[in-house]
């Protein structure tokens, strides 16, 4: 039986551009959003036409700019010499804001247990650290980054009922400064059900002049009377032209490095970033998705189960990271077959794997391997067997790209 050793001194970068400063702050405006220009004019008019919705979910795809979108409405509704398209930016309110100390604007995050907090995690215990990564990333980044700058990276982040108890105390209160008490909720699906039961009560009879704005990337993972009870604000994908403006201005990206990272993205501002500063953890997730397609292709079932046994070591984020890289793979297979190969952008090695790969992929198990994958990556967010799990999808995947 062979065992599969993986490279786990590999690990997980956190996007942090700058150094830290206890005087940090950042620039919280629509003007600084990466694209969403419709978003942005639609959020911008709300305020302006006095139609601001007391509870709004902000949902979208990773690294669409769902945070920085959320910070920039709230100092837009806060500021009080905000213009036709912008707050002021040099204003008390918006300064505060810009270091995220304003006292009407609260945040309710997922954490979990770390070595400095080792019982009863809330959002609370965390907000120094929240404030501080927020600012050094601008407001992009996701969950992974934040488990793994908490340290928290092989446990799922969640929000617990101190969290919705702790929010109802602050939001009851009158407010500081503003007209306004706004309430940023991100990852709202991370909200264990009491959790989002207890949220409920105060969507349903929320204080005078409160806003909510909740942030998830998966609306089936909400509950469905959260969902009826919010403004639903569509974040799509950053078209790739601001993607690639932005890599050039932001990171010093040459023209031709800032094309391809954008073309890559599909639209994932983290997934530009990462790909014009660190390969490495890119190429793992392409050496080791080969490694096992492969071992499917050969039906070994006893090195599939030995492949699954060094999976589980590699965290749970980096388990579901794995399974996202397949996915896309899976998804550019449709283009080799549709003779759209021009419009796949990958690295030679990745893109030669992938046009050998999308022969296996048609019309009689796409669909089943896509649920596979979506429905692996669900478990593992629920804290399902990992080792179980990708021997579950191995064996699976031995039938289906047999399928014809």
């Amino acid at each position: 039986m062979k065992v599969f050793l993986f490279d786990v001194s590999v690990v997980h970068r956190t996007l942090i551009f700058r150094t830290f400063d206890p005087e940090l702050q950042t620039v919280m405006q629509f003007k600084d959003v990466i694209g969403q220009s419709a978003v942005k004019q639609r959020l911008i008019q709300s305020v302006r036409e006095n139609h601001v919705s007391h509870a709004q979910l902000f949902l979208g795809p990773a690294g669409s700019g769902k945070l920085p979108l959320a910070l920039a409405y709230a100092q837009y509704i806060l500021c009080p010499n905000r213009t036709e398209t912008d707050s002021c930016g040099v204003c008390p309110t918006c300064q505060k804001i810009q270091k995220l100390v304003h006292p009407d604007l609260h945040f309710v995050v997922p954490t979990n247990t770390t070595k400095s907090v080792k019982s009863n995690p809330e959002s609370d215990l965390f907000m120094e650290e929240w404030r501080e990564f927020t600012l050094k990333n601008d407001g992009y980044f996701n969950d992974t980054d934040w488990y793994a700058f908490l340290d928290i990276e092989n446990k799922q982040g969640y929000m617990s009922v101190r969290d919705a108890a702790s929010l109802l105390r602050k939001l009851n209160m009158k407010s500081y400064e503003g007209e306004y008490k706004i309430a940023i909720i991100w990852m709202a699906e991370k909200m264990r059900v009491e959790t989002a039961n207890k949220l409920l009560k105060l969507l349903e009879e929320p204080p005078e002049k409160t806003v909510f704005l909740l942030i998830a990337e998966d609306a089936e993972e909400l509950l469905a009377t959260i969902k009826s009870r919010t403004a639903l604000v569509k974040i799509p994908a950053i078209d790739l032209g601001s993607i690639e403006s932005a890599l050039i201005d932001r990171l010093g990206c040459n023209p031709q490095q800032a094309h391809d990272a954008a073309m890559i993205s599909e639209g994932n501002w983290l997934t530009a970033c990462h790909s014009v500063q660190d390969s490495e953890e890119h190429k793992f997730f392409f050496t080791t998705f080969q490694q096992w397609m492969r071992l499917c292709f050969r039906s070994v079932y006893p090195e599939l189960i030995d492949f699954s046994a060094n999976i589980k070591t590699l965290g749970r984020e980096r388990q579901k990271e794995l399974l996202d890289y397949g996915l896309r793979i899976i998804r550019n297979s449709l283009l080799f077959n549709n003779d759209l190969s021009s419009i796949v952008m990958l690295p030679d090695d990745e893109k030669t794997f992938n046009s050998k790969f999308a022969p296996f992929i048609n019309p009689a198990n796409l669909a089943q391997i896509a649920a596979l994958f979506e429905e692996a990556i669900r478990q593992i967010e629920r804290n399902g067997n990992a080792q179980i799990i990708f021997t579950d999808v191995g064996f699976k995947m031995v039938a289906l790209l047999k399928k014809k």
